[in-house]
């Protein structure tokens, strides 16, 4: 499932190898971001659950046992850190429409990233799984097969819940900066 080379670095650092660890965190630290960046809607809190990810690879890395990807292992991780840092917040997400105009990317426009935090608050009220089903097959292009692996699912399921999302989102329209059920 990986390669010869990141098999045996991934090895080195189970044991203990500090560079080794360096440099599976050096490699997939972009991977591990991309997602928190995705789950999360914004810069800050992203850097929050990816430091929080990178704690947690160092504590778990000896977990990983070789029969899936590693990078599917890398996604199990990062939703795990960024659940646990949704929960821990207890606060509102960010309203402020100056800080989300400053938190876009590059590639994307104000009113784009206005819109994917609302579509991130709308996901986060969702039942539990939905929005990292959502981000795995949308935001990731995974396909059902692979968001169901990293999510311990059937594939039926991830098909499942991505057709009621879209149900949902039938009924569901934009009102006061939040997304909610039209009549």
């Amino acid at each position: 499932m990986v390669s010869p080379a990141s098999d045996a670095l991934i090895k080195a650092a189970q044991a203990g190898d500090r560079a080794a660890f360096a440099q599976v965190l050096n490699d997939h630290y972009d991977t591990l971001y991309r997602f928190a960046y995705r789950w999360c809607g914004n810069r800050s809190d992203a850097d929050d659950v990816t430091q929080q990810a990178c704690i947690k690879l160092a504590q778990s890395i000896g977990q990983f046992r070789f029969d899936a990807a590693f990078s599917t292992w890398l996604y199990r991780l990062v939703v795990n850190c960024a659940k646990d840092w949704q929960r821990s917040q207890r606060r509102h997400q960010h309203d402020d429409i100056d800080q989300l105009t400053h938190e876009t990317r590059p590639d994307q426009s104000a009113e784009t990233g206005i819109y994917l935090q609302q579509i991130l608050t709308w996901l986060d009220s969702l039942a539990e799984g939905f929005k990292e089903t959502a981000l795995l097959v949308h935001a990731e292009g995974l396909t059902h097969a692979e968001a169901a692996s990293i999510l311990q699912i059937k594939e039926s399921t991830v098909s499942w819940r991505l057709h009621e999302i879209r149900k949902q989102l039938q009924h569901v329209q934009p009102r006061d900066g939040r997304w909610e059920a039209s009549l």
